[in-house]
């Protein structure tokens, strides 16, 4: 482990501004180390979510930490990862809280600043979730133009995992479309999928799809 260059960085400005009287130091100081916060409150955020999708328990820490991420970065000026940090404050309120329209406004700037960013990564997920919201709102139509173009984004990125979760989606807008059997090939190209890069959780994902569609 090393520690991280800015707040390595941070020291070297305090002893300037302390014995060099260049008190101008401290404000890259204090730019440098909010960086670092957002970056580290969104990671730990992401790792609170993904033990609530292990053990189901809510744990408020989630949200406050998306926030403080979000408030840094827009602070910070920085599009790319309060994009991110937006992205996520949605994704908790509508799978823990299972409150889509609180997530929708977030998801939607955080459309915007992804697209302004470049972060296709981040704009696959919105694009999911969004799907996701048509979807619980008994809208298939309208869900699968933005399951495709987050698969098309997740394939240019070889981000596996993520397609083949997002195949899964697919099979099930295809099943309420009465596709059945585009429904089955799509399930079948997500395991293949998930198996080649030993993604386990996501072939369980199609099992539980299989049998939620009666397509075992």
């Amino acid at each position: 482990m090393t520690t991280d260059i800015r707040i390595e960085r941070a020291g070297h400005l305090y002893e300037r501004a302390v014995f060099t009287g260049d008190t101008d130091a401290l404000t890259v100081a204090e730019v440098g180390l909010d960086a670092a916060e957002a970056d580290l409150a969104l990671a730990r955020g992401r790792l609170v979510h993904a033990r609530f999708l292990d053990d189901r328990v809510e744990d408020a820490r989630e949200l406050e930490l998306f926030e403080r991420a979000a408030e840094l970065y827009a602070r910070l000026g920085d599009a790319r990862g309060e994009g991110e940090a937006l992205f996520w404050i949605g994704t908790f309120h509508q799978v823990v809280r299972e409150d889509t329209p609180t997530a929708l406004p977030a998801f939607e700037r955080a459309l915007e600043l992804a697209t302004k960013a470049g972060d296709r990564l981040t704009l696959s997920y919105v694009l999911r979730h969004l799907g996701f919201a048509e979807q619980y709102a008994g809208r298939p139509e309208a869900a699968l133009p933005l399951f495709e173009e987050s698969t098309r984004l997740r394939r240019e990125l070889d981000f596996r995992p993520g397609v083949a979760a997002n195949l899964i989606a697919l099979a099930h807008v295809a099943a309420d479309q009465q596709r059945p059997a585009d429904a089955t090939a799509l399930l079948a190209e997500a395991d293949t999928l998930a198996a080649a890069c030993e993604a386990h959780a996501v072939r369980r994902w199609v099992t539980e799809a299989r049998e939620r569609l009666d397509l075992s």
